[in-house]
């Protein structure tokens, strides 16, 4: 019997995908609606999604306009703005928030780079627990009689070889994102 690594693979593929999308909320100076994904607003009670109580344009590289579907909500939209950890003050005029995004200061990118690699560091721990986590169901296993210990060292080698390559994949995906922070 063959070790099956498929469910380990689709584990360290969500574990990429998390990071992109971590990676894709950060704002680089360019207006990008990502940034906004994370913030909720509190709608007839219920915390809600921005996209969900209104319409998010991006009116040029730099200004995101938000247009609510109620201008009941406008105030409460603002005030999420604010209490989130974007850094940027939100300009009301009645009918819609602009959000204009300042170029990044020299400091501010490498505030930004660090917390990069930061996550990035954090979803390869991820990798390696999962690398641990199918080790240990290959060693319960062989311990069961259920692979020899060729098939057993066999898939650890696979495992490692997995592991590797979405380490890789780690470290490309924060490179761009950093090439991205950088760039002025």
């Amino acid at each position: 019997m063959k070790f099956d690594t498929a469910p380990y693979e689709e584990k360290m593929k969500k574990t990429i995908f998390a990071l992109s999308e971590e990676l894709g909320a950060i704002r680089v100076g360019r207006a990008s609606i990502k940034v906004l994904d994370k913030i909720k607003v509190p709608y007839y009670g219920t915390p809600t999604a921005l996209d969900g109580v209104a319409t998010v344009k991006t009116l040029d590289a730099r200004t995101l306009s938000i247009a609510p579907w109620e201008t009941s909500v406008l105030k409460d939209i603002e005030k999420a703005i604010l209490a989130s950890d974007l850094g940027i003050t939100p300009q009301n005029d009645g009918k819609q928030i602009r959000l204009v995004f300042p170029s990044l200061t020299e400091e501010r990118r490498k505030e930004l780079t660090k917390h990069v690699a930061k996550l990035g560091e954090d979803a390869k721990v991820a990798l390696r627990n999962i690398r641990r986590d199918a080790n240990e169901k290959s060693k319960e296993q062989k311990k069961n009689s259920v692979l020899t210990e060729d098939e057993q060292k066999s898939a650890e080698k696979s495992i490692q070889d997995l592991t590797d390559r979405y380490s890789k994949e780690v470290d490309a995906v924060v490179q761009k994102k950093d090439v991205e922070i950088l760039e002025i």
